[in-house]
């Protein structure tokens, strides 16, 4: 197995291990809702281990967009067979903010867009603290590095794909990539003083957010993927950071919104897609969300599934 698949093995051991000890002291009436549980874990561990048995795919290019070793984007050359140049997708992996993840993980998927004609640039970004593994993201590297690369996106594409497009670019991310994705494409909405905010809206065709940890205080809520949102906000101002990194708090954007969410996501709730959609529509804005019955987490960035074929169509919508 890949590092990735033996991560998911012992991620749904430590889940089954927990699910037999609470079964042990759970009263025969709330049996039928525990098995039920155990259905959508086995499910969900099978999309997990599907998602991430496929072998990394090496791109084309790699250039930096700063000094860090992590302030890089891998290039992949679009191979369909498309008239022009092609559109430009932009993808932010997920992982929870945290170190353990990298871009590595997403390969497949950006290989399975590539297929599809686009071009394709893989960000890094800095994640959690440099010394804990286990926590999320880190404050302000993380937002430093995402609003970096993407000003200098169109000039590393120019340089590293001359068949791309930037003018038809297109923003996608998964899970915490979601959320970087949806908030890179609202930070014209930035307060005033923002270090992130830049001069004007992005030039971006749409984003569309794969199963998105878009609404951050209803993710907090939820203890969405083990605390993740308190431990990338901080302990200090956890307040005034939310203003700057929730999506559902820069509101309304002006950029064409898609969300793809599968109903039956344990990771990420459906909840937390459906609350930013409807901070979009108290703002004025009706973002399409796409639910898909039957998928969960991992279904949307794996090429052998269905919903990953979906998620092609919705970006093609907005790059074409």
């Amino acid at each position: 197995m890949t590092d990735a698949a033996d991560r998911a093995a012992a991620r749904e051991a430590a889940r089954k291990a927990d699910r037999d000890a609470a079964r042990e002291a759970t009263p025969e009436a709330d049996r039928d809702a525990a098995c039920a549980a155990d259905r959508d874990a086995a499910r969900e561990a099978a999309e997990e281990a599907s998602a991430f048995s496929h072998p990394v795919v090496a791109p084309d290019s790699t250039a930096a967009y700063g000094d860090h070793p992590d302030q890089v984007v891998d290039f992949h050359a679009p191979r369909g067979v498309r008239a022009g140049r092609a559109p430009l997708v932009a993808v932010l992996h997920g992982g929870a903010w945290r170190a353990r993840y990298d871009r590595l993980h997403v390969t497949p998927f950006v290989d399975f867009l590539a297929r599809r004609g686009f071009a394709v640039a893989n960000i890094e970004y800095r994640r959690g603290d440099g010394a804990a593994d286990d926590v999320a993201g880190r404050w302000p590297e993380t937002f430093d590095d995402v609003a970096a690369a993407l000003d200098a996106l169109p000039a590393l594409a120019a340089r590293e794909l001359p068949g791309a497009d930037p003018g038809k670019l297109v923003l996608t991310g998964h899970s915490a990539g979601g959320h970087l994705a949806l908030w890179a494409a609202a930070r014209h909405v930035l307060p005033a003083g923002s270090p992130w905010k830049p001069a004007g809206p992005p030039a971006l065709r749409g984003v569309v957010a794969l199963a998105p940890l878009a609404h951050l205080v209803r993710a907090a809520e939820l203890d969405v993927c083990g605390g993740a949102v308190r431990q990338l906000l901080g302990p200090d101002t956890p307040g005034e950071r939310l203003a700057q990194a929730d999506p559902a708090a820069l509101l309304p954007t002006g950029i064409a919104t898609t969300l793809v969410h599968g109903r039956a996501d344990t990771v990420v709730p459906v909840a937390v897609a459906e609350a930013y959609a409807d901070a979009a529509a108290e703002a004025g804005e009706t973002p399409a969300l796409t639910l898909l019955d039957g998928v969960g987490h991992f279904p949307l960035i794996d090429p052998e599934a269905d919903a990953c074929a979906l998620v092609a169509e919705e970006i093609a919508q907005l790059a074409w």
